[in-house]
């Protein structure tokens, strides 16, 4: 910014930060209107292939007419039509319902039949719904079958801008099922019932760590490493966490009675109100851990925590733990703690991958496969 006064500086960053506001906001319009498009022809395609007169082979013919009408358009192949079907049958009963245009409106009874009683869900779960893109959507469907568990992976995906990849990555480690299931203290330490039930829906009994590639049975391979390739990446490492946690200080320096004591990794989490302090072990999990956590959350407490905010959480972040001994272990401590174990790229199981391929092709058959002589 050579020869630019303060204040023309200042107006750069000013008009720099509206576009790109204005950029992100055109996307995720786009991005909705372009669901409501592929709901809307999903409904229609559904109402005439499923109950209607069209025979074998008319998505694919209607795609090559299209394409001949339409040059150069592109996200209507015949498989991407039967994955709009997919989408529409499966989504039909959202808000998004009344969005059907005259031209591809489906019948009365058609509509009640199909329904499925979605109508509950508030403005933000629908705004997280058209924030998403297709091809996550797709992924979603094929991979999660219960509401609630998609709806928790369109909440992810909205709030933390996953992509594809990293939606699978999540779904494979069971994001989901995990969430709320972490061995702790919490229903007992922390006296606000909806706070701590918030508290345990905010963690994880296990996390993916799959930025991490360092080798676990290295020698030099201790808290220290292990703290350095998390700090190395701790934008990934906070997308594990969650959108909530802001990152604080590595190794945080506390002094009391002359005597210095330092938490391995400290953040605040917007939402519990609350510092938290994470313990790194390489290895299992020990009760001996948690005196020396709760110990750092007394500190914490008396040091650095605002009058407004809620006392603060203690985690153990350790390699292997025995959910009974860490139950026994945490119910005599006062303050609010919990034992998470991580798994690093290297311990993804290999199975997975080897099935990988044969999975995807399973679901791109069934994408193109005609129902029962019908598209």
């Amino acid at each position: 910014m050579k020869n630019l006064s303060l204040d023309h500086v200042e107006a750069v960053k000013t008009i720099k930060k509206a576009i790109q506001q204005s950029r992100y906001y055109a996307a995720r319009l786009a991005n909705a209107e372009m669901l409501k498009l592929y709901f809307r022809i999903g409904g229609y395609v559904s109402v005439n292939t499923r109950h209607g007169k069209w025979g074998t082979g008319a998505i694919e013919a209607i795609s090559d007419a299209l394409q001949q009408e339409m040059p150069g358009l592109r996200g209507f192949s015949a498989a991407n039509m039967k994955k709009m079907r997919i989408f529409y049958e499966e989504w039909c009963g959202l808000p998004i319902r009344s969005l059907l245009t005259n031209e591809l409106k489906e019948s009365s009874a058609e509509q009640t039949n199909r329904s499925l009683t979605m109508n509950d869900w508030s403005a933000d779960e629908t705004a997280d719904f058209l924030a998403v893109g297709f091809t996550h959507h797709m992924e979603i469907i094929f991979k999660c079958k219960t509401w609630e568990e998609r709806k928790y992976y369109i909440r992810r995906c909205a709030g933390e801008f996953w992509s594809v990849e990293a939606l699978r990555n999540h779904i494979d480690a069971a994001d989901y099922k995990k969430a709320g299931n972490i061995p702790c203290n919490f229903a007992r330490t922390i006296p606000d019932k909806m706070l701590a039930k918030a508290a345990l829906r905010s963690f994880k009994d296990e996390y993916l760590l799959d930025f991490i590639n360092v080798e676990s049975d290295d020698p030099e391979y201790d808290e220290r490493v292990f703290s350095k390739e998390l700090i190395a990446n701790i934008q990934k490492f906070i997308q594990s966490l969650g959108p909530e946690f802001c990152f604080v200080a590595k190794e945080q320096r506390i002094i009391f009675e002359e005597e210095e004591s330092f938490v391995d990794l400290l953040f605040f989490h917007r939402k519990l109100r609350c510092l938290v302090a994470l313990e790194l072990k390489t290895g299992s999990f020990k009760p001996s851990q948690l005196g020396q956590l709760s110990y750092y959350l007394s500190l914490l407490d008396d040091k650095m925590k605002l009058p407004e905010e809620n006392p603060s959480i203690g985690l153990v972040f350790c390699k292997k733990a025995k959910r009974a001994v860490v139950e026994m272990a945490v119910r005599d401590y006062s303050r609010p703690l919990g034992v998470v174990t991580y798994k690093t790229k290297k311990e993804i199981p290999q199975s997975y991958d080897d099935l990988k391929p044969v999975i995807e092709g399973v679901q791109k058959i069934l994408a193109e496969e005609p129902d029962e002589g019908k598209e």
